[in-house]
């Protein structure tokens, strides 16, 4: 491998100096521009994963690399015990996509701003209210710090780490009755995902949804939805949550606001942010310059493109080209956050077959492969990725 800039040979670290929390990597990706990928062999692939749905406007989008250079020579970094210009630019732009109304926190992965959004909960909640638990969903997945992860609804995951901390419950997913069930005097906030992405692509049900904005109200809870895999028009309209036509209280979102670069937001009504004051949450890097003029550059991108309907068209396509595919017996998903249900072969045995291939995907379940490209996916990409698929599914 070489230095592009140099052509001078490049020395590979050794994978001992790195943790084992991920397990080997099969492919080491080195460039990347738009959809596709090439690794240090100069092999090109199609990345229809997107960083986990993260690089929504694709790899090395020439807006926000310019904007994210621009701010490196500008102003990296002052704390945000001073004011800044991106973030409270970036905070309306996000306040006016979720209807106005609220206030956002910045911070630096999805993880962190499910963290803001349970702290507020339980301050919220606190006080005159005296409540702190969440309730969550089975089979969702919030993150892998420790509250993040007792929110997480997989047990499995939890067993390692015992004992979380006190507060979290989990419920059955689409089960009203049991969420109602569970909703008792402790009871701060429900945190649900519209759909369950890491869960394996499940989707909320209509009448669910609705149901949960009607059950809150009346128990007096907060109402939290976590976006951080499928907000910013991944699913076809800019949250998932507005398919169902409510307003939750607190909206968490990251992945596709930097488009690599790490950052997240937790928004807030008014009312409900008005729960913390100045010490109660905080963050060195949250809402610094350099990711919040990526995310600033990333969402203007996204509304000139009309990311939300690009999202639509082009996930219809690869739906249904995907269902007309021997071997995939069914797809589910919402705009470009797709998976495809095999009726034979396993989903992460695929998946690799498909990285062999040159195609970039993921088995989200035993049965089941996810999709997620970039947003500005072009039908060629789409019709070369679904080939790729068929030759590897094929017998």
């Amino acid at each position: 491998m070489t230095d592009e800039t140099t052509n001078a040979p490049v020395a590979e670290a050794p994978a001992a100096s790195l943790m084992p929390t991920y397990g080997s990597a099969a492919v080491t990706f080195v460039k990347g521009a738009g959809t596709e990928l090439w690794d240090d062999a100069g092999r090109r692939y199609l990345d229809f994963l997107s960083g986990l749905a993260v690089t929504s406007l694709g790899h090395a989008h020439p807006e926000v690399a310019d904007a994210i250079a621009e701010q490196a020579r500008t102003l990296l970094h002052v704390s945000n015990l001073f004011g800044t210009i991106p973030g409270p630019q970036v905070a309306a732009t996000l306040d006016r996509l979720l209807g106005g109304g609220g206030q956002v926190f910045f911070a630096n992965s999805g993880a962190e701003a499910n963290e803001a959004a349970f702290k507020l909960a339980r301050k919220w909640g606190g006080g005159a209210h005296g409540r702190y638990a969440v309730v969550s969903a089975y089979n969702s997945f919030h993150g892998r710090t420790l509250a993040s992860l007792a929110a997480t609804g997989q047990p499995a995951k939890h067993e390692p780490f015992q004992p979380l901390p006190e507060g979290f419950r989990h419920v059955e997913f689409n089960n009203l009755d049991a969420l109602a069930n569970a909703i008792d005097s402790t009871v701060a906030a429900v945190h649900l995902e519209a759909v369950q992405g890491e869960g394996g692509v499940n989707l909320a049900d209509q009448d669910y949804l609705r149901g949960v904005r009607e059950l809150c109200d009346e128990r007096g809870v907060l109402m939290m939805i976590d976006e951080v895999q499928t907000g910013l028009a991944r699913t076809g309209r800019w949250f998932a949550f507005q398919h169902y036509g409510i307003v939750p209280d607190v909206v968490c979102m990251a992945k596709a606001l930097g488009n690599g670069m790490p950052i997240g937001a937790t928004w807030a009504k008014t009312e409900v942010a008005a729960a913390f004051v100045a010490g109660d949450h905080a963050t060195t890097y949250g809402g610094q310059p350099l990711a919040t003029s990526a995310a600033r550059a990333v969402l203007a991108v996204m509304e000139r493109e009309d990311a939300p309907a690009r999202a639509t068209r082009a996930g219809a396509r690869l739906s249904e080209a995907l269902l007309a595919l021997p071997g995939v017996s069914s797809v589910r998903g919402l705009g470009l956050l797709i998976a495809a249900e095999l009726t034979e072969a396993n989903g992460p045995e695929t998946a690799a077959a498909c990285l062999q291939a040159g195609l970039v995907v993921n088995g989200i379940t035993p049965t089941a492969v996810r999709f997620a490209p970039p947003l500005l996916v072009s039908d060629a990409e789409i019709d070369e990725a679904v080939a790729i698929f068929a030759k590897v599914l094929a017998p």
